[in-house]
């Protein structure tokens, strides 16, 4: 907690809390003594522009999470979208955050990074929002609950392949902990440690190597029309997708260029 985030605490009318029974004893640590209001993902609708109308009448309200930096992966991003839409000045407040704390001490690339939180509740979804993810080249933040950890390690792993990840919890606290190897490594080590804590996963991106190895895969079993095809499909123009098909068959690309000629597909 910074002075400043204490001082506005103290100075708001109110603040707005998903559990007001763990802000309380936030607020009672620093001595601060503001009303609360319950503000969380199931009374969102009600309860957001309830807090917005105190607003407009010039009030100010301040917003916590239980944990970590508001706005991030809780229902505080929909009150700010209702205050934009009225024009009221939203104040950020930066504080702990999970995924950048992870990330920093990852040892994985942070140049360019991917925050995904927490994968959608349905199979369906979650399966294909990995699929998508699973050729994305920028470290990936995850977070998952502890009875959770288990099973998505496995599913990442078996949509991403046995890349290297970082498992941490407890970021800033008493028992922070960092488990570093692959995602079938971490996996083995929560078969043999109960999880506990709240979890942020920091996954590798898909490498020049395995970027290789999936064009390699995907031209398997194509003709060289079809693979000139596949790739112009993609949005590759036809002189590069000649070139690289040339490249993935060892095939002269005068050869791959002839055979596009005498073609009636392309």
């Amino acid at each position: 907690m910074s002075f400043r985030a204490v001082r506005v605490l103290k100075e708001a009318a109110a603040v707005a809390a998903e559990d007001t029974r763990h802000t309380i004893k936030l607020l009672n640590h620093f001595d601060i003594h503001v009303p609360l209001i319950s503000y969380h993902e199931h009374n969102k609708a009600e309860r957001g522009p309830e807090i917005v109308r105190r607003l407009l009448q010039g009030e100010t309200i301040a917003l916590v999470s239980d944990a970590g930096m508001p706005g991030i992966s809780d229902p505080g991003v929909d009150l700010v979208r209702l205050a934009i839409e009225q024009n009221i000045p939203v104040v950020p407040l930066p504080g702990p955050n999970a995924a950048l704390t992870a990330l920093i001490a990852s040892g994985l690339d942070t140049t360019l990074f991917t925050f995904v939180g927490f994968l959608p509740k349905t199979n369906k979804h979650r399966r294909e929002l990995l699929a998508k993810l699973a050729r994305h080249p920028y470290t990936l933040v995850f977070y998952e609950s502890p009875h959770r950890l288990k099973a998505t390690l496995e599913e990442i792993k078996s949509a991403l392949g046995d890349r290297q990840a970082v498992a941490a919890r407890e970021l800033t606290k008493k028992f922070e902990e960092f488990v570093r190897g692959t995602l079938g490594s971490i996996s083995l080590h929560f078969n043999e440690h109960q999880p506990r804590g709240e979890f942020t996963l920091i996954v590798a991106g898909i490498s020049d190597d395995e970027v290789v190895a999936a064009e390699a895969d995907s031209f398997a079993g194509l003709d060289v029309i079809q693979a000139v095809q596949m790739l112009i499909e993609r949005g590759i123009n036809k002189k590069d997708a000649i070139r690289e098909v040339a490249s993935q068959k060892g095939l002269p690309k005068r050869q791959v260029y002839q055979a596009v000629l005498d073609s009636d597909v392309l």
